[in-house]
């Protein structure tokens, strides 16, 4: 009986913990069943481009705080693509309302993630992923801060599976959101700028080619100056430790 007492407290907690990942799958797998790529699309903003303009015009902070709300909401089920909110946010809102408005979405929606991972899985599941996840996790020890920094920066992987991996490890929530926070400005600001352009071609009904968009100079320079500038601080540290092991007095203390 009494382990039958113990056993009811732990599938409880267990189901507690799993319940919002739950939540977060039926969510994405209702997304898709309804359609719902379809709706943040080109051409979902061409056709209905005068009816959002319009909505904006007569409701603009509810459509703000509506926008904000729906790209945390997409960013925290982990719909691919979801970043394509950033088109929108331009178009509509402009990029002094546009920028702030997914930076805020999409960092809300990443913590919503990052705590909904770490609450079911824990930080020991990715010991158990093989040497890669052991690289991945040795970069977070060394240099937590600049690793996830440029991993924000660097579109190298998904936006989405980028939230996923750092609650596998012992990363700090301050240091996800801020790094989270900061590290999406380039690339929010980028989008944002290609929505705030787009009216002209989305009203002539023309197709926008975004193809090679972030491989652009104007663009990609900026990038990797930002990623240089977060690299300082982990050269300096290599630096220091290699004058320090070099000192004779240590190597005195050694023998």
């Amino acid at each position: 009986m009494e382990a039958d007492a113990t056993s009811v407290p732990a599938s409880k907690s267990k189901l507690k913990r799993f319940l919002p990942l739950a939540f977060i799958i039926t969510a994405l797998a209702l997304f898709f069943a309804l359609g719902g790529p379809k709706y943040i699309s080109l051409d979902s903003l061409r056709d209905n481009q005068e009816f959002l303009k319009a909505f904006v015009a007569d409701n603009y902070i509810l459509a703000v705080v509506g926008f904000v709300a729906i790209y945390a909401i997409l960013v925290a089920i982990s719909v691919p693509g979801a970043g394509f909110l950033s088109i929108f946010a331009g178009f509509l809102f402009g990029l002094t309302t546009g920028v702030p408005a997914v930076i805020i979405g999409a960092t809300i929606g990443a913590t919503i993630l990052f705590l909904v991972v770490r609450s079911a899985f824990g930080t020991g599941l990715a010991a158990k992923a093989g040497p890669y996840m052991a690289k991945f996790e040795r970069g977070l020890k060394e240099n937590e801060l600049s690793y996830l920094f440029i991993l924000r920066l660097v579109p190298i992987f998904p936006f989405f599976i980028v939230n996923i991996v750092p609650p596998l490890f012992d990363v700090k929530l301050r240091n996800y959101v801020l790094t989270t926070f900061l590290g999406i400005i380039p690339g929010s600001f980028v989008y944002v700028s290609v929505g705030y352009g787009i009216g002209d071609a989305l009203s002539a009904g023309q197709d926008v080619p975004l193809s090679g968009l972030m491989f652009r100079p104007a663009v990609i320079l900026p990038i990797i100056g930002l990623i240089l500038l977060t690299m300082i601080p982990v050269a300096y540290k290599k630096l220091s430790n290699k004058k320090l092991k070099d000192l004779p007095c240590q190597k005195l203390n050694m023998m």
